[in-house]
């Protein structure tokens, strides 16, 4: 619930074992062919089917928006300056 309040996103799951990690090896795979124009969407097409496991709570957006943007600038002041970080 609290990925889906933060990124104001349905999260879908799948019924698999460590479901994350086999995003991460979609998206991996998706890397490897990248230069030959594969789509993601054509990476995950033999994927199971996803199910819905919950929706945004309302109002939680309001809350998270401003986190997010602060999140977002203390990211881009690590990448950019890791240095100032430690």
């Amino acid at each position: 619930q609290v990925l889906s309040d933060v990124f104001n996103a349905p999260v879908f799951t799948i019924d698999t074992a460590n479901s994350a990690c086999l995003g991460s090896a979609y998206r991996a795979i998706h890397g490897l062919v990248a230069e030959r124009n594969v789509s993601l969407a054509d990476v995950v097409k033999s994927a199971l089917e996803p199910r819905l496991a919950v929706t945004p709570t309302p109002g939680a957006e309001e809350l998270y928006r401003p986190l997010l943007k602060r999140y977002a600038e203390l990211e881009q002041q690590v990448i950019y300056n890791p240095a100032s970080s430690c």
